[in-house]
């Protein structure tokens, strides 16, 4: 099931519809601590703990863990930034019966708890504050950043200063984008999600491990999807492409080829293709579920050629690399509808420009833009689809910057868009069993080796 993620703003918007029904804001306080100190107790056992509180609701939160744990018999020590400013968590504060310390003063613990800031923080820390954070944490065997960890800026997932690794991010009643989007997503090596009983509706949500089916018994090569991968000057690529298609579910994948190379599964077969005149005579077929074209494409006037005939030929597209380099000269109004792209930043970069906002909201402009669904690489990849929804996939394999993967994911994208023909879900499932991929294949793969685990990643969601 699909885990929704809400900005700074939707957040405050859930948390006062839910104040707006009747329940307290301290309410929602004491829900929060008792969330957070369930899992840090089942983490973290008796070990002594500090909390450092801020001055605001986050703060609170801090102080409810702080009681809440200490009643369990662990041995609590909570260090404040200063008075507490809200309502809420100047009444949290005074529930707890312990001492204060100054956070300035705080000798570290086996465990410590970062309630300082979390959501909606919009300004660098004191560099005295960031340094204390980060030597507390360093010292600290097990640490918790609660909802998120103090210094990231909540809807981008950039670093407002430094921020230290934290074991655990326990986000309350929602994700939010900087859980799953660099370099803050690199800031937790593991993240919960704790109730707190807020309806969290958003039409953007973390990547979900699809449900694939098999085919049915009455299934044929071409009800399964016959996905063409059109080449051009440079064949690896594009052999890449055709090989991961055919692992991923379609039921036959043509090559059309401006090279002579023979070679893979003799299962994909290769129509030689020089001229854009003979793409387009092997695009008249009929039965084409879908066209994959820019891996191994080249930028020339040739490759220009056989984009534009595949742009015109009226089938599901799936655009990628030199496709979408060429797209970036020439504009992306000459894009047919309800494409596929799969632009990495720098290809991101050349056909929408310099967008403003976090990844999530260029991915969303530049689906709006296009009319497109865009899949937009790199560390926390977003799917974006122009009716609003949004899918992020955080922390894949890193292994996946080698040469080659890309042109795997465009394969794979082409195959799923074949066999199900729903662009968004086609471009969710794909990027899943890509990380999914690159898992099972282990350390220092290579692109190739992606592709012999497909087979397994599909079979893992059936």
């Amino acid at each position: 099931m699909a885990t929704p993620v809400l900005t700074a703003a939707g957040m405050r918007a859930a948390e006062q519809a839910v104040i707006a029904s009747g329940v307290p804001e301290y309410e929602l306080m004491e829900r929060a601590g008792a969330a957070a100190a369930e899992i840090i107790w089942r983490a973290g056992g008796l070990r002594d703990t500090l909390v450092l509180c801020g001055p605001g609701n986050n703060g609170g939160d801090g102080f409810v863990i702080a009681r809440l744990l200490r009643a369990r018999g662990v041995p609590v020590r909570v260090a404040a930034l200063g008075d507490s400013r809200t309502s809420s968590a100047i009444q949290a504060r005074a529930a707890w019966a312990g001492p204060v310390e100054a956070f300035n003063d705080a000798e570290p613990a086996a465990q410590l708890v970062d309630a300082l800031f979390g959501t909606g923080l919009a300004r660098e820390l004191d560099d005295g504050i960031a340094a204390q954070l980060h030597d507390l944490v360093s010292m600290a065997s097990h640490s918790y950043a609660i909802d998120l960890p103090s210094g990231v800026e909540t809807d981008s997932g950039a670093l407002l200063s430094p921020v230290p690794h934290f074991g655990m991010g326990i986000a309350l009643g929602a994700l939010k984008p900087a859980h799953l989007l660099f370099p803050a997503a690199d800031r937790m090596t593991r993240l919960v999600c704790a109730d707190i009983g807020i309806a969290a509706n958003s039409s953007i949500c973390r990547l979900a491990p699809p449900s694939v089916y098999a085919p049915g018994t009455e299934a044929h090569k071409y009800s399964r999807g016959l996905v063409a991968v059109v080449g051009g000057e440079m064949a690896g690529a594009s052999l890449l492409a055709s090989h991961a298609a055919a692992r991923s579910g379609a039921g036959m994948v043509r090559r059309i080829a401006a090279d002579a190379y023979i070679g893979g599964p003799d299962a994909i077969v290769t129509d030689f293709a020089k001229t854009a005149t003979e793409v387009e005579h092997s695009l008249q077929d009929k039965r084409l579920a879908v066209v994959l074209v820019g891996p191994g494409l080249g930028r020339n006037k040739d490759a220009q050629a056989r984009l534009d005939v595949v742009l015109k030929s009226g089938h599901p597209l799936v655009l990628d690399a030199d496709a979408l380099n060429i797209l970036g000269e020439i504009g992306i109004a000459h894009l047919p509808q309800q494409a596929i792209l799969t632009p990495h930043e720098a290809e991101f970069t050349r056909l929408f420009g310099q967008l403003p906002g976090s990844k999530i909201d260029r991915a969303l402009d530049a689906a709006r833009r296009s009319r497109c669904v865009v899949v937009y690489k790199g560390a926390g990849t977003v799917i974006a689809a122009p009716d609003g929804r949004a899918a992020v996939a955080s922390h894949g394999s890193s292994w996946l910057s080698t040469a080659g993967t890309g042109d795997v994911l465009a394969g794979i994208v082409a195959s799923r868009l074949a066999v199900m023909r729903d662009g968004f879900q086609a471009a969710c499932e794909a990027v899943w069993l890509h990380g999914e991929a690159a898992r099972r294949a282990g350390a220092a793969f290579i692109a190739d080796d992606l592709i012999e685990r497909l087979p397994e990643a599909i079979a893992s969601r059936l």
